[in-house]
């Protein structure tokens, strides 16, 4: 006979999506002990511990990570017989994505305004990474979708085109390179580069780009777009940010956007899911409210 309920399956799965026994317990409206008795008798009947406690919080064991998906989908296909039988079909609960920097900064609006108008009764919680970061997070199961802006290639993955995008080089008002009415590649010798940290997809695609540029020298790593296009306005460097960014600036005459026709700075943004994550009513609405966009040849 099956002894595991339906409620310690649904402490299973807000633990790992809070981080511990407190947070689940003032999500579902239970007292703690009330949480910590039903997994500790969820542990006994499949015989296996579900988290490793790290720095005071709960961290899915092996174990866990394996059974996780499996019990998502019980919870998910659960709410979703519940929704089938009433007249209104307004979807409910929590999506949790993470936008790597540029989206998250100049893109969140085409990224969850559709959403958002389709389905204001949802929770969005929303942070904003680099996709090393988003890899790690969708493996270990702490986000539901990822929004990228680089390749990415694992196995347990799967890759949802959105849309294209692209960098530009950008430059102060008045630097050297902005008086040539062409430029050249030779003329980006010893230029001075601000890039994006270790990392991250644009820290890629602009080292893709130098390798097609005579030798320069990297004289700042930021974290953040915002920090480089400033750090590019006060005439530290030159670097290659996204045209999301660089539009109100160089409509004021604060950046000078450098034609580089020669540079090759495009790149496709996509969705990322867990393979194993079941694609339950709310994944599927957000993914369907992002018609991706026509690829560039």
């Amino acid at each position: 006979m099956i002894g595991i309920s339906l409620r310690q399956i649904e402490v299973f799965v807000t633990i790992s999506a809070t981080g511990s026994v407190k947070g689940a317990a003032e999500r579902l409206f239970v007292s703690q002990p009330a949480v910590s008795m039903a997994l500790a008798e969820f542990e006994r009947q499949i015989n296996a511990s579900l988290f490793d406690r790290v720095q005071g919080r709960l961290h899915l064991s092996s174990r866990g990570k394996e059974l996780l998906p499996m019990a998502q989908e019980i919870v998910e296909r659960t709410h979703e017989m519940l929704r089938s039988g009433e007249h209104s079909m307004n979807l409910t609960g929590e999506l949790r994505l993470s936008a790597s920097n540029t989206i998250g900064n100049y893109l969140v609006g085409e990224l969850l305004g559709p959403f958002i108008g389709a389905h204001p009764d949802v929770s969005l919680k929303v942070g904003v990474e680099n996709t090393a970061a988003i890899v790690a997070g969708l493996l270990a199961h702490s986000i539901d979708i990822g929004c990228v802006e680089g390749p990415v290639n694992h196995s347990q993955l799967e890759i949802l085109p959105w849309r294209d995008d692209e960098l530009v080089v950008c430059a102060p008002p008045g630097h050297s390179l902005s008086q040539y009415r062409r430029l050249q590649p030779r003329h980006f010798k010893d230029a001075k580069w601000i890039l994006r940290e270790r990392g991250s997809a644009m820290r890629v695609l602009a080292e893709q780009a130098l390798t097609s540029l005579p030798p320069g020298q990297i004289v700042l790593e930021l974290g953040q777009v915002e920090a480089i296009k400033q750090a590019v306005i006060s005439g530290l460097g030159i670097a290659c940010l996204p045209i999301a960014a660089t539009t109100d600036a160089a409509a004021v005459g604060r950046l000078k956007v450098l034609k580089t026709p020669f540079l090759d700075l495009r790149r496709r943004l996509t969705l990322v899911l867990h393979k194993a994550r079941y694609r339950g009513t709310l994944i599927d609405a957000f993914v369907a409210s992002l018609a991706p966009g026509p690829a560039k040849p």
